[in-house]
């Protein structure tokens, strides 16, 4: 049994081989849609690893107001609603009246993204973004500080001469020595590096390690340029305080601005995991656009294969005939024109899963996303091609077992 399947084989094989061109053609529509398949969930994978990442370490009891609100309107479509910019006044009105317990709340505004950050002789590019926080900010953002410390209350209070830098700095103006208690300056101010902040990478081209972060006041001196907006962090221990702290929020803030009951609220407020879920729900929208794609080439490709074997069954017509009156069996020769479908599918399967991964790579690397190999749409591509080659490998297998033996050695 063993020896007449493994000559299935062969022939199957050597029949692929005669006909090289039909059966590339055949395997590049089969690989197509796999690599659609592949590529396209290699990267959203990517992209939702990249995701988790940044916004796991903030968890899920951390909510901001904002200035921007994210309205769900029908079909899933979200509509984002400007409001007026936050100033320092209402966050530091805020920070003063809400008292909710067990909460801490961060400031913190984007001085500049293009400052040039000096060191002695060295400098860098002007492409550094400067951020105004408060002691808190670092702990509510998920920042961790690999060497030194972050900021107390004294450093903010005092409103000290300090500074938390990037881990890109390292190895950038500071040439591989510890940055910790050196001097940099900044628009001709100098700060004393009192910590370093583990690498986060980058998100959507943006790098997060080539941040620098100093005392609030001392950015507003800085940075003084109109219509700053600003940013506040709730950071709550308990998360099953969460909803009753926000509301708080509410009450508070629309204190600040004066708004009367009947007027809705002029501001955003979102839950930092409400966020990863936003998101999540875009990466979600395609996926189902992968899968369309993929399905649609490949119900193509199903077919293509399907006409292939039915040409390959009429042209062996009198081939089936020799080996039906040498005495091969129905099964015999469906098994063989079934394995010769079975390889091409596999054959362009494997094709497809090699550049999906590559593309989808290509993509992670090329936004700086963490790629991770994607054992998931593998394991779906390999489950679609033997699904397509028994769809089309079945009909041309019965029909060549079906054929009658006189009357194929008759055929010419």
């Amino acid at each position: 049994m063993f020896s007449l399947f493994r000559e299935n084989i062969r022939i199957a094989l050597n029949s692929i081989k005669n006909q090289s061109l039909r059966t590339i053609l055949t395997v590049l529509i089969i690989a197509i849609g796999i690599t659609a398949l592949v590529g396209i969930l290699s990267a959203v994978a990517a992209l939702e690893n990249t995701i988790s990442k940044d916004f796991a370490s903030m968890g899920s009891n951390t909510f901001n107001l904002q200035r921007y609100e994210f309205r769900t309107q029908s079909f899933g479509n979200e509509e984002r609603k400007v409001n007026p910019i936050i100033s320092y006044r209402e966050v530091k009105a805020f920070k003063d009246n809400f008292e909710y317990p067990y909460t801490e709340t961060a400031i913190s505004f984007t001085g500049t993204g293009s400052a040039e950050i000096k060191y002695e002789n060295e400098k860098t590019d002007p492409e550094i973004a400067v951020l105004g926080v408060n002691e808190y900010y670092l702990e509510n953002s998920g920042l961790k500080v690999e060497d030194g410390r972050e900021f107390n209350v004294f450093d903010i209070e005092n409103n000290n001469n300090v500074a938390v830098i990037g881990s890109d700095f390292k190895d950038g103006i500071f040439k591989g020595f510890d940055p910790v208690n050196r001097t940099i300056s900044v628009r001709g101010a100098k700060f004393k590096v009192i910590g370093v902040l583990e690498s986060k990478g980058s998100t959507f081209g943006n790098n997060q390690d080539l941040r620098v972060f100093i005392p609030i006041q001392h950015a507003r001196s800085l940075f003084s340029q109109p219509n700053i907006n600003y940013s506040l962090s709730v950071k709550v221990e308990d998360k099953e305080l969460l909803d009753a702290a926000m509301d708080e929020a509410i009450i508070t803030f629309r204190n600040i601005r004066g708004l009367s009951p009947k007027e809705e609220n002029n501001f955003g407020l979102e839950r930092s995991d409400d966020l990863i879920n936003r998101i999540l729900s875009i990466t979600g929208a395609l996926n189902i656009a992968a899968w369309i794609i993929s399905i649609i080439t490949i119900f193509g490709s199903s077919i293509a294969l399907m006409n292939i074997m039915l040409v390959t069954v009429t042209e062996r017509t009198r081939e089936i005939g020799v080996r039906k009156a040498l005495g091969a069996k129905k099964n015999t020769i469906a098994t063989q024109f079934f394995l010769e479908t079975l390889v091409i599918g596999q054959i362009g399967g494997l094709l497809g899963i090699l550049l999906g991964i590559g593309i989808g790579y290509a993509v992670a690397t090329s936004l700086d996303f963490a790629f991770t190999t994607p054992w998931k749409a593998m394991f779906w591509a390999t489950g679609i091609t033997i699904l397509v080659a028994i769809l089309a490998g079945s009909y041309p297998a019965a029909k060549a077992a079906k054929q009658d033996p006189i009357e194929s050695l008759r055929y010419e």
